[in-house]
């Protein structure tokens, strides 16, 4: 099955919007405990004249009127735990920042790192058949992350972390999309209605 896959940041948000189960490999380079492991991640969309986007502008330096949008993302660790909601001072917030002269490449603000827990702009650039790369400098170490949609509801995610002495880690992440209980409702009445 053939999909058109995201070729914006916004672009990409829009059709990450949801909750995820991701499942995550992670293969560290050192003697590090392992962090592999099962979560959601809820990702929301931010639309340009929200109030965080241009408090992260004005932060790191950046024009707001540039910024066209942005998500946050939020990791809930207890998967079975229905009552228990992210906690949204941990989540991180990214503002698209796009290439004028070029929509498919561009700049993002994050106000906390994923390698560094600092405000960070990585760059983003989006390969002819969907692929996305994000390079991100932090002080200390170099990231770089690539993600791709196999379908509409399932991606994946591979990256390393770079020191100044080599690779320090790599993880892969597959994600698919989490029904909610309103649709997958619907669905279980429209099969009634076919069954009759």
């Amino acid at each position: 099955m053939k999909i058109k896959p995201p070729m914006t940041m916004m672009d990409f948000f829009r059709k990450s919007e949801g909750t995820w189960f991701s499942q995550r490999s992670v293969h560290h380079f050192d003697a590090v405990a392992d962090e592999s492991g099962e979560s959601n991640l809820i990702i929301q969309i931010m639309e340009k004249d929200h109030p965080k986007i241009q408090e992260i502008c004005d932060k790191q330096g950046v024009n707001p009127a540039l910024a066209i949008g942005g998500a946050t993302f939020m990791r809930q660790t207890t998967l079975d735990a229905k009552d228990k909601e992210p906690n949204p001072n941990y989540a991180a917030i990214l503002v698209d920042v796009p290439d004028q002269n070029n929509p498919q490449s561009g700049k993002f603000l994050r106000n906390q790192g994923y390698v560094e827990g600092i405000p960070v702009i990585g760059r983003y650039n989006f390969a002819t058949d969907g692929v996305l790369t994000i390079n991100t400098e932090y002080e200390k170490n170099q990231g770089q992350e690539r993600c791709w949609f196999i379908t509409d509801d399932f991606r994946v995610r591979v990256s390393t972390v770079r020191m100044m002495n080599g690779v320090n880690l790599m993880t892969y992440s597959s994600e698919r999309r989490c029904v909610t209980p309103e649709f997958l409702h619907e669905i279980i009445q429209q099969q009634k209605v076919i069954s009759y």
